[in-house]
């Protein structure tokens, strides 16, 4: 039989690159189809090496990888960028659309940022207004924090200048993150904002546990969006989803070091809108300052509702404050402490969640007076506190709900 064509061998491999985010996307997920017909033959290389890129960590390789990202824009088809192995280092890169194309970029080498903030608008990696877009292989992300991390006045400041984040996906639909490590990120590890379709799988992302706000994955603004089997240590949360999110799927996750799995910080800002289905299954939490947690601001400047969460078949590890809804978050003391919450929080389970505690507190429902938590359930929940010195036990407050198999301890609705 006559060898296949190089036009349908590219073909084949994109199929079986991008098609499996088919299958393990969260329910209700619609797909457009890959941009049309066979690849045309783009107008330069998509090999960033052939485009001038050099692996030596120390020339600068941004133009190289817009090049190869232009080149593949403007073609038709699915198109392929190769970062093969090597060290590049780079300034900011805005990789935008709309495409003509579906692109895959395939990152077998590491990417390094530079610690040069002034080569910064504002993120590191942006793409923007992409339909139908793929991230795989075993290369890395490397922010350099460590370079920067010194900067961050946020700890200080809540009206901080922020850091450039990693890889932030804007406005982007059918996407796939795949394979890839991010290491020390400036600022958030990965930001997912206002998009559709999303699975980020296998990914492993790693920062110091005190590193500041290296946040692991952001959400917000975005529907159907799967997190899947991804190993995260960082400085803040592990996976963080904030307001406007819908379908969101947590799966098979390790977490910690970090802050563990946050929704919020709601309220803080106007318009907000609602966070609704999230659903966060047989994840590890390990070692981190806080466990399941929902949040939002005590004196909230917005009315977002966050309902219909499932947290179940979650194990903890040594984990402080593993279960809690605080309806009066207040960091830094920037909100009146008396302020009403506007926030309402409804529909909420935790079901066949075990494991250790570093704090004698493994529950805390800290809900608003003025507008209690409705419908909250626990269900097989067995955390005990892993010292000597005290005796595990819940704190609940202005909270409506049930309590299912829990020990006498922690059943406090």
């Amino acid at each position: 039989m006559a060898a296949p064509s190089n036009v349908a061998m590219t073909v084949v491999v994109a199929l079986l690159l991008v098609a499996p985010a088919r299958a393990t996307h969260a329910a209700g997920a619609s797909y457009a189809a890959p941009a049309g017909g066979p690849p045309s033959v783009p107008a330069g290389p998509l090999d960033i090496v052939q485009l001038g890129a050099k692996g030596d960590g120390k020339t600068d390789s941004t133009q190289a990888i817009l090049k190869a990202w232009k080149n593949a824009c403007d073609a038709t088809g699915t198109q392929k960028i190769v970062v093969p192995a090597g060290n590049y280092l780079t300034g900011a890169i805005e990789l935008k659309g709309p495409c003509k194309s579906s692109i895959i970029i395939r990152l077998d080498g590491n990417l390094l940022g530079t610690g040069d903030l002034s080569a910064y608008k504002k993120n590191w990696i942006e793409v923007q207004n992409v339909d139908n877009f793929a991230i795989n292989g075993h290369g890395t992300l490397d922010g350099q924090g460590p370079l920067v991390w010194k900067q961050n006045e946020c700890q200080k400041s809540y009206n901080c200048k922020i850091l450039p984040n990693t890889l932030v996906l804007d406005f982007v639909k059918n996407a796939q993150i795949r394979g890839i490590t991010l290491l020390n990120s400036k600022f958030f590890h990965m930001n997912i904002f206002s998009c559709e379709n999303v699975v980020v799988d296998k990914v492993t992302i790693t920062a110091p546990g005190d590193s500041p706000n290296t946040d692991g994955i952001h959400v917000g603004d975005s529907t159907n969006v799967t997190i899947s089997g991804a190993t995260i240590g960082t400085g803040d949360d592990c996976i963080s989803i904030g307001p406007g999110s819908r379908t969101i799927r947590v799966h098979g996750v390790r977490c910690g070091p970090g802050h563990g799995i946050s929704v919020g910080s709601l309220g803080r800002y106007k318009d907000e809108k609602d966070v609704e289905d999230v659903k966060v299954t047989d994840c590890t939490l390990a070692g981190t300052t806080n466990g399941l947690r929902i949040k939002s601001y005590e004196d909230s400047k917005s009315s977002p509702k966050a309902t219909k969460f499932l947290y179940e078949g979650v194990t903890m590890d040594n984990v402080s404050y593993p279960i809690i809804i605080d309806q009066k978050y207040c960091p830094n003391n920037i909100c009146v402490k008396s302020g009403a919450s506007k926030v309402a929080v409804s529909d909420v389970i935790f079901r066949n969640v075990h494991g250790t505690s570093n704090t004698p507190e493994a529950v805390t429902l800290n809900c608003a007076n003025n507008l209690p938590c409705q419908g909250v359930q626990l269900v097989n929940v067995d955390i005990k506190y892993n010292k000597s010195n005290n005796k595990t036990m819940a704190v609940c407050k202005n909270v409506a709900g049930k309590s299912i198999g829990v020990a006498k301890e922690l059943a406090c609705l």
